[in-house]
């Protein structure tokens, strides 16, 4: 018997907590946290109950572990086992015949969150001649990205420490989505009295632990913003000899704010004025402070840009940039960066130009207006999640062909079907479809809907790295602790193995994912083994880089087209945009109790589950049997609701079933879970797993003419809907006898 002990990573959240395999006759029998490696913390490891998920998912029993391909009428659920080479040998002759006939742009792409290694299925995308990669990042990340970038010249990340005086969290919830070393830094700062300032409309856990919790009305993020500024201007609060030396725009900044005094933000946004008083003091004279904004603020819609760049705003005229104790600006990663590896040259500027995006901002030329500035010391910004198409315009490219035909699509690590807005035009654009080729851990609702699905190795199977995109010269991960088990496969193998069908294989000229890697670290001098032992790379920060002197002797300045810190936005203006953050009011959305309506928010992270993974874990369904939509308990009297009852949401969309739970927030609100569906209900149509009945986005929209004009954000935070009370659904009676 042979016993070993090898690293390896957790991959059930975006930390990738390094760990200690166990491994016995190559198998792996137990696993336990590694101390000695990013992010250990003793308190949190011992509390995660995804941890265990490791091993129990390594051989469980809907792991899918061969290649299939379908057998029936799409949507249908049935499959039947293929070989490799079957699969990837079809897949290939298809592309070539749909790219012969519509051209290389009738194949699409989708993604989701940080759960794999998405830039070998970017390389390939953009090898094929294909720019319509899909994403999320129009509500999760890419808003704060950008307006950093055209704000400070690159992204930035507090830099919560010893020095810290005051703390400010917008729109997210560490204490349940994050709960790991971030919150626990949080909550050693305010127990050592540093003032902690939460917005939210929610009375979150972190809300209830702060000194000021500002519940804005959804969608008004923007006004609370500006009024925050507006007391700091008028008070004279900023930091003058940082605003004079490195800011521009200060004046008409002044002038813009003017209009946002408390009170009549406090009429906008439900917020009492004297609380905007007392948050703005506490932020701007407790000083260095952090701001950190959660995803909340990237599903506002319309209001999304305004109400980041306002943050942008706050930490500009405070000072609190580039500083210790209160943020830095991401140093340019040493090692090769995402944008590098995607390999964006490849293509050409003739099919660039067919990308179904019509925002300014989140396509190529806008990309390339931002990153000509952020470039200028170093690496570039990731390049595809930053100009990827426009989900709504593929989706409806599928269904009518229009502008032209969207053929084939490949899906790596999403579930659209639940993640993406508009789930009905999802099921539509899916089943219209020539050739779907969906790569996951199981047989998921988008799965269902595929021609083939392909098997995917999970983290203790394949090498980890996360580089954050390229934006910062930080990077964790680990080795493979076996290899693949069954017949499962790494994205990089999947993809590469594709492409040398196609003939393509000029651009990969590594044979392995850890070869790749070795070339992706080859500029700092290590291997990917080297790595992989430490588990991180991490250079400590350096601060005030503005200040830093160039070649010529000067201070070098941000990356920006004035070389300063742009209160006003030269860049947005170039783009259609206002100089300054501009709210837009007429996306307000507005609640009638008396007539059965509320404003929804969704999109939160809801312990144990992560979007719409792990809801085939027994446990945490028992932990977490229902999906949950919450209001306050005068919300619920006046819709004639009580605790436990079964509420459907409707609006012109479609609708959604939620069990009824209380919590503290504005009257005629309500926060509806996201992701969820029922693994062990039948697979394919009509229900797709249950994945249909309590749904959001079932009541969701992604028409671009609704979304925030320059990225194309859709809204997850400001939905109006009816509520009526109804019946528990029949697939929750069979699930609690699958979970008894």
């Amino acid at each position: 018997m042979t016993i070993e002990m090898r690293k390896g990573n957790c991959s059930y959240c975006g930390y990738l907590c390094g760990l200690n395999a166990t491994v016995e006759n190559g198998r792996i029998v137990d696993i336990a946290p590694d101390p000695t490696r990013y992010p250990y913390d003793a308190s949190i490891s011992s509390r995660c109950r995804r941890w265990r998920m490791n091993l129990d998912d390594l051989d469980a029993p809907d792991r899918l572990n061969y290649p299939l391909r379908r057998v029936g009428e799409r949507g249908s659920g049935k499959f039947e086992r293929v070989t490799w080479d079957e699969a990837l040998d079809d897949i290939a002759s298809r592309l070539e015949s749909l790219r012969n006939e519509y051209g290389a742009r009738t194949l699409a792409s989708a993604i989701a969150g940080p759960h794999t290694t998405y830039w070998p299925l970017h390389r390939f995308m953009n090898q094929f001649g294909s720019p319509n990669n899909m994403g999320i990042g129009q509500i999760c990340w890419d808003p704060r990205i950008f307006m950093d970038a055209i704000t400070f010249g690159w992204p930035t990340d507090p830099d919560l420490n010893d020095q810290t005086q005051c703390i400010m969290l917008w729109a997210t919830n560490p204490a349940v989505s994050d709960n790991s070393l971030f919150w626990s830094q949080i909550k050693a700062r305010h127990a050592a009295g540093v003032p902690l300032v939460v917005v939210d409309c929610r009375a979150t856990a972190t809300a209830r632990q702060a000194d000021v919790h500002l519940a804005p009305w959804p969608g008004t993020d923007p006004v609370l913003a500006l009024s925050l500024l507006n007391v700091i201007v008028e008070e004279e609060l900023f930091d003058r000899a940082f605003v004079n030396t490195w800011c521009v725009g200060f004046s008409g900044l002044c002038e813009h704010v003017r209009a946002y005094a408390p009170e009549r933000a406090q009429a906008l946004c439900g917020v009492p004025a004297d609380d905007i008083r007392k948050a703005a003091r506490l932020y701007a004279t407790h000083t260095p402070g952090v701001l950190l904004s959660g995803r909340g603020i990237d599903q506002l819609g319309p209001n999304a840009e305004p109400t980041v760049r306002s943050l942008c705003l706050l930490r500009a005229i405070t000072g609190n940039v580039d500083r210790p104790g209160a943020c830095f600006l991401h140093q340019r990663s040493s090692f090769r960066a995402e944008a590098a590896m995607e390999r964006p040259d490849l293509l050409s500027e003739e099919n660039r130009a067919w990308q179904l995006n019509t925002t300014p901002l989140q396509s190529y030329s806008g990309y390339n207006l931002v990153n000509d500035y952020a470039k200028q010391f170093g690496s570039s910004l990731p390049e595809r999640y930053l100009s990827s198409a426009h989900p709504g315009m593929v989706m409806r490219a599928m269904v009518t062909g229009e502008p032209y035909p969207i053929r084939a699509l490949f899906v790596m690590g999403a579930n659209p079907v639940l993640t993406y807005a508009n789930t009905k035009l999802v099921l539509k654009a899916l089943q219209s479809l020539d050739l779907c080729i969906v790569v996951d851990y199981r047989l998921t609702p988008t799965a269902q809907l595929a021609d083939y699905v392909l098997p995917a190795a999970g983290a203790l199977e394949r090498p980890n790295c996360q580089i954050h995109g390229g934006v910062a010269d930080f990077a964790y991960g680990g080795a493979a602790v076996i290899p693949p088990l069954h017949e499962r496969r790494n994205d990089y193998d999947i993809m590469r193995e594709l492409a040398l069908r196609l003939g393509m294989g000029a651009e990969w000229p590594h044979a392995t994912l850890e070869e790749e890697l070795d070339y992706l670290f080859e500029p700092v001098g290590i291997t990917f083994e080297q790595f992989a032992n430490e588990g991180m790379f991490a250079p400590a920060p350096t601060f005030r880089k503005h200040e830093q002197r160039n070649e010529h002797g000067e201070p070098q300045g941000f990356a920006t087209p004035s070389g300063k810190v742009e209160l006003a936005s030269s860049l947005i203006e170039q783009l259609g945009g206002s100089a300054y953050p501009q709210p837009i009011s007429q996306s307000i959305p507005q609640a009638d109790l008396a007539a059965g309506k509320v404003v929804l928010i969704t999109g939160a992270r809801s312990q144990p589950f992560w979007g719409s993974s792990y809801f085939h874990n027994q446990d945490f369904r028992q932990r977490r049997p229902y999906p949950r939509v919450t209001m306050a308990p005068t919300t619920a009297r006046a819709l004639g609701l009580v605790e436990g009852d079964w509420a459907r949401l409707s609006n012109k969309n479609g609708s959604a079933v939620f069990n009824v739970a209380f919590q503290d927030m504005p009257e005629g609100v309500a926060s509806a879970e996201y992701g969820w569906w029922l693994p062990e209900a039948p697979p394919g149509a009509p229900g797709f797993s249950g994945s249909l009945t309590s749904n959001i986005n079932m009541l969701t929209d992604n028409g671009i003419e609704g979304c925030e004009p320059l990225i194309g954000t859709w809204t997850y935070n400001g939905i109006e809907a009816l509520v009526e009370k109804t019946s528990r659904p029949i697939e929750f009676d069979r699930a609690s006898s699958s979970n008894a």
